[in-house]
């Protein structure tokens, strides 16, 4: 049996991967700038702290990356079909959300009264660390769904 691809077979996965490439570049600039983000409105040198194996600074850390993933996925997958339009659309829409995230957070933790920096430099695990990362993660979902 035999099967003929159209013409434009090779041009179309061409453009598909270098596509693939241009939001695999956007989504990575995203997730830079969302862990600067996080960690420059966080207490305390986060990266320091994540490589001194300090375990709540792991978990906030690590569930902050998370929720900014969240935001960069949904922003990427409600960009416009033009390739152009849609790089530019999920470049706006992950800063705009970066944003909102680290305020929402924030926000969250002035709320409830967690002492940030105490938690994230303890030695030992503490529930609040917990508290503070699973405001990242549903305030990560609050924001992409607000993206889509």
């Amino acid at each position: 049996m035999l099967v003929a691809l159209s013409e434009s077979f090779g041009t179309d996965l061409a453009r598909g991967i270098g596509a693939i490439m241009l939001y695999a570049i956007v989504g990575l600039v995203l997730m830079v700038l969302g862990f600067y983000a996080i960690d420059l409105t966080t207490p305390g040198k986060l990266s320091e702290l994540v490589r001194a194996g300090l375990p709540n600074a792991v978990v906030i850390t690590a569930s902050g990356l998370v929720s900014m993933a969240f935001i960069v996925v949904v922003a990427i997958w409600t960009s416009a079909s033009d390739l152009l339009e849609g790089l530019i659309t999920s470049l706006v829409y992950g800063l705009v959300g970066i944003v909102a995230q680290v305020l929402a957070v924030r926000s969250l933790e002035w709320v409830t009264r967690i002492d940030v920096r105490s938690t994230i430099e303890s030695e030992k695990y503490t529930p609040a660390s917990f508290i503070v990362a699973a405001a990242h993660l549903a305030l990560g979902l609050v924001v992409a769904v607000a993206i889509s």
